[in-house]
């Protein structure tokens, strides 16, 4: 593939639109935290069970991507992961959804398990020549490793080696933005976070049943890497498909995995290193991908965001609509946008209005 006119030695931003005043929030979705620095997602938009759950029964497959950008501001495509998708196929996605929505795609397993980054430039420059249809709305890339036997690589150095040659190549070539995810639980250390670092390239996050999560970490590791964050709720897909195959509702309970989450993605939010945070829900994490989001997001929104200061709650028929402390700042509930408001600021007199008074 050719270099882009505006090529640099390291990895664009993925926010330069939003500097220019490009790409304006089209619509408030249910599924989305009032800011814009966290856009929550899935991993793929379609599976067995959602018609039902999450489309309206008997919508048509071609309408399933129009819907969910409605409901959430991005998505993780998975099925890129198995081979670039031809052009008519991404500028079809590209068609369906609106300006301000974002594709985070995974690369192919061509060039993360089979070739594992070597002798892959072909393979790579036909994908990034291909999701550089998305324009705008290309986000991050994922670089999802498997778990590297030794007679694949001897060590996290040769890894290491690999990445850094990578890196650079896709660097030169402008080609986006990019997170990586390792299943290798020795190889997560200091010196891959800082050669991620280096590159501005985004360490993934990940809840699954064979990496540590943040809080389960040694030594309290710097893991933010990138301008952004990455996150995947994954869970353990073995066990939850002994369980079901149809992804239609919750069968695992996750509170309490969400919970600390909702933590982590807190200290990061305040972070002024980050930019934005992408966290996407598999269905393998709970059962229901879109079930996952929505408790995070009831979970982020009752839990206190101040620290130090005295949280308040403001409730109207039975559900939380809102939570402020001494600021100006505050979350109304999704399920409430439009049908109530904040009247007074927070500290003093608080009134809630509605369609059913106050």
């Amino acid at each position: 593939m050719n270099k882009r006119n505006n090529a640099a030695p390291n990895q664009p931003s993925l926010f330069e639109s939003e500097a220019s005043g490009a790409a304006p929030q089209e619509l408030a979705r249910p599924f989305e935290i009032p800011g814009n620095q966290i856009l929550l997602g899935t991993s793929s938009f379609t599976a067995s069970g959602w018609e039902g759950s999450f489309y309206p029964l008997g919508m048509r497959q071609k309408d399933f991507l129009r819907h969910y950008a409605t409901q959430l501001q991005t998505v993780e495509i998975d099925s890129t992961f198995y081979g670039t998708p031809a052009a008519s196929t991404v500028t079809s996605w590209n068609e369906r959804t609106p300006a301000d929505f974002i594709f985070a795609v995974k690369t192919p397993q061509v060039i993360t398990h089979e070739k594992a980054l070597v002798d892959c430039e072909p393979e790579f420059d036909e994908f990034i020549e291909r999701m550089h249809l998305l324009g705008d709305k290309l986000g991050p890339m994922l670089l999802q490793f498997p778990k590297f036997d030794k007679w694949v690589l001897k060590s996290p150095d040769e890894f290491r080696a690999r990445l850094q040659t990578f890196l650079k190549r896709a660097a030169d070539v402008n080609a986006g933005r990019f997170a990586v995810e390792v299943r290798n639980k020795d190889w997560l250390d200091v010196r891959l976070t800082d050669l991620l670092r280096e590159h501005n390239v985004a360490l993934a996050l990940t809840d699954t049943s064979f990496m540590p999560r943040p809080w389960e970490m040694k030594g309290a590791p710097d893991l933010i890497t990138s301008d952004f964050t990455y996150v995947r709720w994954l869970g353990n897909r073995k066990g939850i498909e002994e369980q079901t195959m149809t992804w239609d509702k919750t069968v695992i309970d996750r509170q309490d995995d969400l919970k600390s989450w909702v933590v982590v993605l807190r200290r990061l939010v305040e972070d002024k290193r980050i930019r934005k945070i992408f966290a996407f829900a598999n269905n393998h994490y709970a059962g229901h991908a879109p079930a996952t989001v929505r408790q995070f997001l009831d979970l982020w929104l009752v839990t206190p965001s101040w620290q130090g200061q005295a949280a308040h709650y403001i409730y109207f028929g039975g559900r939380l609509l809102a939570e402020y402390a001494a600021s100006t700042t505050y979350f109304v509930h999704p399920d409430h946008l439009g049908s109530a408001r904040l009247l007074t600021a927070p500290g003093g007199a608080t009134r809630i209005q509605s369609s059913g008074g106050t």
